[in-house]
């Protein structure tokens, strides 16, 4: 099997991850799911769910990567960008845990990479997707096609580091 990176699109409702293998034909999708969160328990348990299921993605694949989405705060939802936060950082601490690198990359630079354009819709990312991975539908749910996003942009990337994504 060759290089696995660990895609992950953090949330706390719903955190959506792919395992993308670099094959010599290109990038192949090998999983994809989303881990989901328990409303109503506390944040604490909330957060301890997200990282016990990436620690389970972790311990069955062995990704030699972890890519992650930068969270940036929206004027209009500020207190989204917080509670995603408190996921990205149970991700990174379990990432952390098993000695695993993690890249960030924002999402303009993943839309940038995949489409051409840093201002590219959900529907324009989801065809380039499904392209990209030769798939015979699109990724659902969103969660799974945005980590599968951010593992492709990583894919690409690591294979031409001198590719510049600058913002």
């Amino acid at each position: 099997m060759g290089e696995l990176t660990l895609g992950i699109d953090p949330g706390l409702n719903r955190t959506g991850y792919a395992v993308m293998e670099r094959t010599s034909t290109g990038p192949v999708l090998r999983e994809g799911g989303v881990i989901r969160s328990t409303q109503g328990k506390t944040l604490a348990e909330r957060v301890f769910e997200i990282a016990s299921g990436i620690r389970e993605v972790i311990v069955e694949f062995r990704p030699s990567v972890l890519a992650i989405e930068l969270v940036f705060s929206h004027g209009q939802f500020p207190k989204t960008a917080v509670l995603m936060s408190h996921a990205r950082g149970a991700i990174l601490f379990v990432a952390r845990d098993h000695t695993l690198p993690v890249v960030h990359y924002t999402p303009t630079q993943i839309k940038r990479l995949l489409t051409g354009s840093g201002k590219a819709s959900k529907e324009q990312m989801q065809h380039a997707i499904k392209h990209e991975l030769g798939l015979a539908t699109i990724l659902e749910p969103n969660d799974v096609a945005d980590a599968a996003a951010v593992a492709l942009c990583h894919y690409y990337v690591s294979r031409n580091p001198l590719s510049s994504l600058a913002e």
